[in-house]
């Protein structure tokens, strides 16, 4: 094979690769373009997604803030019995103060 002979089979070869590579790069974007019904339809699904991510957003602030209210309610119950407890602990203190100053002056 001569020089002219190896140049024009290189340029053929080379010649069916870029058209092989053109076919593939068409056929790709022939099966992957997006229609433009599909395009709205994309558009109606994105809006969608925006919308339940604001609801799941406002859900999510509406739980912290409840969460906060049931806590501090929480707090100021457990408070309260304690103050309860130390009431009634101070009390049967004193009612066994007296049943035992009755005691000691029926006693006496």
């Amino acid at each position: 094979m001569n020089r002219t002979e190896f140049i024009i089979v290189t340029a053929i070869i080379l010649f069916v690769a870029f058209t092989l590579g053109w076919f593939a790069h068409w056929m790709i974007h022939r099966f992957t373009k997006v229609s433009g019904g599909e395009m709205g339809e994309i558009d109606k699904m994105a809006q969608s997604l925006h919308e339940a991510e604001e609801t799941r957003d406002q859900a999510i602030t509406y739980l912290q803030q409840r969460e906060a209210e049931m806590s501090n309610q929480l707090h100021q119950t457990e408070a309260e019995l304690r103050a309860a407890m130390d009431g009634l602990r101070d009390a049967r203190t004193e009612a066994e103060e007296l049943r035992a100053y009755i005691e000691r002056t029926n006693a006496g």
